[in-house]
């Protein structure tokens, strides 16, 4: 296919602009839910290679991702409660992590915590699975100060891993707001949203300056990621929390099979 001589396409194919633009929505559906949608977006970005350095494929993701997110926390904030006291110190905290975790992202070996990640990822999915009522209800753990304290700290981690172009951010996200703070899924899905948010900007903050955005294409999959953030939000919240921790399952069964079989063929 003859590459698209477009200012900020990187060169990508007619063909593979289209692929992308299906990744993309198909993304923004299941990030908007729980999470994961990296796990669909960034990967087709990577194997379509455009601008030809894994560095311009992560940077742009952040783009399409900050804009879907951004526009999934607009339908949740409509139509369910957010605690914006506890979610705003959490996704500040989350900021600064990204922007540390993008400025090691190019210095990083690709695999290097891909084996962490993947036994947490299986701690993770097996606590969820073995605790059926997990994330139905709200069951706070924490008086408040503690609380904010505990999801900030969370953050500030859980961003910097982000920064580094981590798989299951969002799935990270939502279970230390389930598991360990005590939120309902729904509640902790539009969270994690806030803060994802907060990491993305952050990541941009470093690939920004460093030129490493693709913008023509990185806007064209920001629209593609909208259309899908908004169905993927309005579903989550008319299926509500038992729902949710469905998606929630299945996308840490794909990355842990993603994750597995990366380190399998090394």
């Amino acid at each position: 296919m003859t590459a698209l001589d477009w200012p900020g396409f990187g060169q990508v194919s007619l063909a593979g602009l289209l692929f992308l633009c299906l990744a993309a929505v198909i993304a923004g559906a299941v990030d908007a839910v729980v999470g994961g949608g990296g796990l669909i977006q960034l990967p087709a970005l990577l194997l379509i290679g455009p601008g030809g350095q894994p560095l311009y494929a992560l940077a742009t993701n952040k783009v399409a991702a900050v804009v879907g997110t951004a526009s999934a926390v607009t339908t949740y904030a409509r139509q369910t409660t957010i605690d914006w006291w506890a979610a705003l110190p959490m996704a500040f905290a989350a900021f600064g992590g990204a922007v540390g975790g993008a400025a090691f992202a190019g210095a990083l070996a690709p695999g290097v915590l891909n084996g962490v990640v993947l036994v947490a990822l299986v701690g993770v999915g097996l606590y969820t699975w073995r605790k059926p009522d997990l994330g139905v209800a709200e069951t706070p753990r924490f008086r408040r100060v503690a609380q904010i304290g505990v999801m900030a700290l969370g953050g500030a981690l859980i961003g910097f891993y982000d920064g580094l172009a981590g798989p299951g951010t969002g799935a990270f996200l939502v279970f230390l707001l389930v598991g360990v703070v005590g939120f309902a899924f729904l509640r902790a899905s539009a969270t994690a949203k806030i803060v994802n948010i907060a990491t993305n900007l952050g990541a941009l903050l470093y690939f920004i300056p460093a030129g490493k955005v693709l913008w023509g294409l990185g806007l064209v999959l920001a629209v593609c990621n909208l259309v899908g953030a908004v169905f993927g939000a309005r579903l989550a919240v008319r299926r509500g929390s038992v729902f949710v921790r469905r998606v929630f399952l299945t996308v840490v069964v794909a990355l842990v099979v993603s994750l597995g079989w990366k380190a399998a063929v090394g």
